[in-house]
């Protein structure tokens, strides 16, 4: 029963986490995408003045616009919580999700 309990408190503990971790890069301000691990005041401002050419289709064309970010560098950025359009780079774990794994132990 214990087990359960603290199964169930780490799981809600990831989901708000997760919540709060994820900065969609069509939505974000200057700050909030400061805030994701890896990207700099010279990536944002990049974002930025690619964003306002039009808002980002997918993570190709994210990759493809602003310079400097690969197919490695995007799935780091999508660990920390960058999202396109509300989605994650495929093949990059979520970053809260590794606390809930290691509780559940």
């Amino acid at each position: 029963m214990i087990k359960q309990l603290v199964l169930l408190l780490a799981t809600l503990i990831a989901s708000i986490t997760l919540a709060w971790a994820q900065v969609d890069v069509n939505k974000a301000d200057e700050a909030a995408l400061d805030s994701i691990r890896g990207l700099g005041p010279a990536k944002t401002k990049a974002i930025l003045e690619e964003r306002k050419k039009g808002e980002f289709k997918d993570w190709a064309d994210f990759e493809a616009r602003v310079k400097g970010i690969g197919q490695k560098n995007a799935v780091r950025l999508s660990e920390a919580g960058l999202q396109v359009n509300g989605k994650s780079k495929d093949g990059a774990p979520a970053k809260a999700a590794a606390p809930a794994k290691a509780a559940a132990r």
